[in-house]
């Protein structure tokens, strides 16, 4: 795994873009930047064989390398799921593609580059958007939500890991400066985390817990909870009734 040293330089990045500069590092830059990333991908696994059924499609929106959805495939060998990898990054996509070929996963698991917000979803048993709504345009979110629900059959789950803020000033600063000690901890500098967040200015929107939730119940559903937080981190589950 290549180390993330994409903003350690005086060239990195005004703007923080999913091409093939990241690709090479985006596995590290997940686990060193999303707390609990592999206990919530455990969490994950563990709802699908609660709600799945054997054969269903499994859809992975913003999909990325592919890892969360290899893995999946790979605990979940036994139910004779369907999983399909949607991302819109030509590189994120080559990436996922030669992992697939590596791990055997070709018959069960299969990529395709597209922009999610324009994919027609064939009636499927769950959807996975895994830190993806937060770089959707807020406008258009609502809608992108509805065609999810549409596209679940009855019974079917939407699973949302997002980053969040929260509308209470002191809470938010206070959650700000633990996730910050977080990628410290992680081995990111100053300067690092500085120019990330500058990158990543005006691309991650993140809403709140309770506008997330108000979103789900707009698109039409009515059944969902979180399962997991971690300060300004939250996994939500919601079923189509």
């Amino acid at each position: 795994m290549t180390r993330d040293t994409i903003f350690q330089d005086g060239n990195s990045p005004d703007e923080f873009i999913f091409n093939r500069q990241v690709v090479e590092v985006f596995d590290d830059m997940l686990e060193r930047s999303i707390p609990c990333y592999h206990q919530t991908t455990g969490m994950i696994c563990t709802l699908l064989q609660h709600f799945c059924r054997p054969g269903d499609m499994v859809y992975d929106l913003g999909c990325s390398t592919g890892t969360t959805l290899l893995e999946l495939a790979r605990q979940l060998s036994e139910m004779n799921l369907s999983f399909i990898g949607l991302d819109s990054s030509e590189a994120m996509i080559d990436r996922a593609e030669i992992k697939a070929r590596m791990l055997s996963r070709k018959q069960d698991v299969s990529f395709q580059e597209i922009d999610i917000i324009d994919a027609d979803l064939n009636q499927c048993g769950a959807v996975l958007l895994n830190y993806t709504l937060q770089f959707i345009r807020p406008p258009v979110r609502r809608q992108f939500l509805k065609k999810i629900y549409n596209s679940l059959k009855p019974g079917g789950i939407l699973i949302i890991c997002e980053k969040v803020i929260s509308h209470r000033p002191v809470i938010n600063r206070a959650y700000i400066d633990l996730y910050l000690n977080f990628k410290r901890n992680q081995g990111y500098s100053e300067t690092e985390i500085a120019k990330k967040r500058e990158a990543l200015e005006n691309v991650l929107v993140p809403f709140s817990i309770h506008e997330n939730l108000d979103l789900l119940k707009e698109s039409g559903f009515s059944e969902t909870e979180s399962f997991f937080q971690w300060f300004n981190f939250v996994s939500f589950l919601s079923v189509k009734r």
